[in-house]
């Protein structure tokens, strides 16, 4: 969503070991963000190796410090093996969250680690039955938004959730959409099969019930939305099953890579058209870039009581720095707060709802 400007002043701590890249991406990512912005960084990883890197990007070491680690969490490695790494670069940075000498997390590491250590030592908003793992995607131009990223959640914290839990979703995305985005009683729709009410299993059908009674205040539930609808933008957020929500959002990834080749095979099988191609290529790679996770940084964990985000294993430089700077302005504009008083407006509007209904 709409990143941070300069002016924050966040502690955020970086897993530097973290993802597919390692220290060179957190690296470069650092400097960036050290020579642009006001925000400081909690390096956690190798200061040995940390150090001369960051120096040779010409990083602003005044705003960075390091807790020193030498272990971090395989890519591949189980989160039950993960879990025995205390001292790793992930468990150690969520532990500096937790204890506040940092506000908010960014990680690009194995996702099942962040997801057992950030939950082992940060604790949940009181109320929240669980945490969920939310992801930005493009969308169309919408008149009422002027974001171009819209939210899905859950996209893989739970693979199993009930139809409160999809309630709470609702909230802690409206909150998030809200305070990040800007926008007045955010929509929501419930991704299911069909857009009637009477659609989908017994838990779709219970949750449409759920949140049209919910629906007021802290969001304005739109009802059920199709696959389709996401890119097209037809609500601000969506919510959906862990399981389900994870299959969209990586459809929803190769959607720039697609666009790209299938663009470039069509306009290279003509000569005339391979003028076209290069005339078109910087349009192509900007429709490309829309879709990339690069250009949105990563995805929140919501719930908990401290900020973490979840960037893309294959998260590059750039990724990591725009990572940096939602996390510090989902600080600045204090998201967590904002998930409390959506919860509380959910839980008051499905109350009044049921009330009316008893009284009629």
């Amino acid at each position: 969503m709409t990143q941070t400007d300069s002016s924050s002043t966040a502690v955020i701590a970086l897993d530097a070991m973290g993802g597919d890249h390692g220290m060179e991406s957190t690296t470069r990512a650092a400097a960036a963000i050290s020579k642009t912005t006001k925000i400081h960084l909690l390096m956690v990883g190798n200061r040995d190796e940390l150090l001369p890197l960051l120096e040779k990007h010409e990083a602003h070491l005044d705003q960075i410090e390091f807790i020193h680690t030498t272990d971090f969490v395989p890519m591949s490695e189980s989160a039950l093996a993960s879990a025995r790494r205390t001292g790793s670069s992930i468990a150690l940075a969520a532990q500096s969250v937790a204890s506040g000498r940092a506000q908010a997390l960014v990680t690009a590491g194995n996702t099942a680690a962040v997801l057992l250590h950030c939950s082992r030592v940060i604790s949940q908003i009181p109320g929240i039955n669980r945490t969920a793992l939310a992801a930005v995607h493009p969308t169309l131009p919408r008149e009422h938004n002027a974001d171009p990223l819209g939210l899905l959640l859950d996209v893989g914290a739970n693979l199993s959730c009930d139809a409160e839990d999809l309630v709470q979703f609702a909230a802690m995305g409206a909150a998030y959409a809200s305070r990040i985005s800007k926008i007045d009683s955010p929509t929501v729709g419930l991704l299911n099969i069909g857009e009637e009410e009477t659609k989908g299993d017994a838990l779709l059908r219970q949750a449409h019930q759920l949140l049209r009674e919910a629906s007021g205040p802290a969001f304005t539930f739109y009802g059920n939305v199709e696959g389709r609808d996401i890119p097209l933008g037809v609500v601000d957020v969506v919510v959906c099953p862990g399981i389900l929500g994870n299959v969209v959002l990586k459809l929803l990834e190769s959607m720039g890579e697609v666009v790209l080749a299938l663009g470039n095979d069509m306009l290279s099988q003509r000569p005339t058209w391979r003028l076209g191609r290069r005339m078109l290529r910087g349009g192509l790679h900007q429709i490309s870039d829309m879709a990339h996770y690069s250009e949105y940084g990563g995805a929140p964990i919501l719930g908990l009581d401290r900020i973490v985000i979840k960037a893309h294993g294959r998260s590059d430089a750039k990724a990591i720095e725009n990572a940096i700077k939602v996390a510090a302005k989902a600080v600045r504009e204090d998201v967590c707060g904002g998930i409390v008083e959506s919860i509380r407006k959910a839980q008051e509007n499905r109350y009044q709802s049921l009330s009316l209904g008893t009284d009629r």
